[in-house]
């Protein structure tokens, strides 16, 4: 079975448009420096938000640019009432202090869940803040095809603060034995292979192959990589696809539903800050 997020993205969408479209709603979107698949990420926000209504507000900064200079342009975000979300795009130039960064987001605006805050109630199991869109995504996926994770075990491939260690933990919370692997795990086709569901964010094009999963396996496909302008997966689409049980494809799966969650996320941060 082939898990396709575009049917996915659109229910979510049909459930905000009317908040959407009678509100002035607004998010932020700050890009330091050229990412081919950052970018690609970037667009699909701009044409979802385009489509509900959503201003967006696109700041570009170079790379060479200072951390004290990118807080500043994050202070002037915080303090204006009309934006009502914002989004660092990661990953950032390894010369610019990330948690820095991070920390100077307001976590009411923070619809990525990068602040501890926020990730701190991620953890906890707490719905009281924002939970972060890629994590989310691969929620509402395995919600949308009734897969129930409960009991199940789980291998997350990827350790990122954005993706791998926050979907570990809402797959935990809601019963899923998890295994999570990184550049350091030994024998990760072991792990991978044993595994009800593999979940794959590493960011290196057919990482994951044939035989490192089990013919009863689930495949979500996290990895976005361009390759001469075509956007490939982290899995083996081409040889998984009819091997696995299910696979969500790239493009048009995990990342057709993320840029909606964002703008999903800034409605909710909209009406967190109106006190409705």
């Amino acid at each position: 079975m082939i898990l396709k997020g575009k049917v996915v993205a659109k229910k979510i969408q049909e459930s905000i448009a009317q908040v959407t479209k009678e509100n002035d709603i607004a998010l932020a979107i700050v890009a330091i420096g050229e990412n081919k698949s950052t970018d690609a990420y970037i667009k699909g926000v701009l044409r979802t938000s385009k489509k509900l209504d959503v201003k967006v507000k696109l700041m570009r900064l170079p790379d060479d640019i200072s951390t004290s200079d990118v807080i500043k342009h994050i202070d002037e975000i915080n303090g204006d009432d009309t934006i009502h979300g914002l989004m660092i795009q990661m990953p950032l130039p390894k010369t610019l202090d990330q948690e820095k960064i991070i920390d100077a987001i307001d976590y009411k605006k923070d619809i990525d869940a990068l602040t501890d805050k926020n990730i701190g109630m991620v953890l906890k199991g707490k719905k009281d803040g924002f939970l972060p869109c890629t994590p989310l995504a691969v929620l509402e996926i395995l919600d949308h095809y009734d897969i129930n994770v409960t009991g199940l075990d789980i291998t997350v491939v990827g350790r990122s603060n954005i993706v791998g260690k926050p979907v570990a933990a809402l797959l935990t919370n809601r019963g899923a034995t998890v295994t999570i692997c990184h550049s350091r795990t030994k024998n990760i086709e072991e792990k991978t292979k044993r595994a009800d569901l593999v979940i794959v964010a590493v960011g290196i094009k057919d990482f994951l192959t044939k035989e490192m999963v089990s013919e009863k396996s689930v495949i979500i496909d996290v990895g976005i990589n361009v390759e001469k302008g075509k956007l490939y997966g982290d899995a083996d689409y081409e040889n998984l696809k009819d091997y696995v049980k299910a696979i969500t494809p790239v493009p048009g799966g995990v990342g057709s539903i993320t840029n909606t969650l964002l703008i999903n996320n800034t409605v909710k941060a909209f009406l967190l800050n109106e006190g409705n």
